[in-house]
């Protein structure tokens, strides 16, 4: 006799903010790709403006009750102006809130370059590290999901 799995496929939200888009586009695509070769889960991939607004949507997911999971990807950076670390700050807090009223896990993508310059030296750099950080992201949330399934 076999048995068959009927459950549902669990789904991921995967968050992403639109500054920087040709490099946050990178850990979007990673992820997706290591999603894909290494579980069956779903993604649903959504846009906010920036990294501040992560939060507040991972919330307003993580109630729905529909997702397992919920990965926020943003680049913030100091643009000449160093309000970029308490903007980083603000949105790790606000997903570990989120994390521990929800019961969701949430997983952080959110970087910040100590001094980001626009000039190809840096954006390559970081097109590159986003890679490896969506893959990273993609490792973390599949092995937390699995842990928690053990709970």
């Amino acid at each position: 006799m076999t048995t068959t799995d009927t459950s549902p496929k669990q789904t991921v939200a995967f968050i992403q903010a639109c500054w920087h888009r040709d490099i946050v586009d990178r850990c979007k695509d990673s992820f997706l790709s290591e999603i894909a070769s290494r579980s069956d889960l779903n993604v649903e991939c959504f846009e906010v403006p920036g990294a501040f607004e992560i939060p507040l949507h991972a919330k307003l997911l993580a109630q729905t009750g529909k997702y397992a999971a919920i990965v926020g990807a943003g680049l913030v950076t100091n643009s000449g102006i160093y309000k970029h670390e308490y903007v980083a700050q603000a949105v790790v807090s606000g997903l570990m809130q989120v994390q521990l009223e929800t019961s969701t896990p949430m997983f952080s993508v959110v970087l910040t370059p100590h001094n980001f310059h626009n000039s190809e030296e840096h954006t390559s750099f970081f097109r590159e590290h986003f890679v490896v950080k969506g893959a990273e992201a993609a490792s973390a949330c599949i092995g937390t999901l699995e842990s928690l399934a053990k709970l």
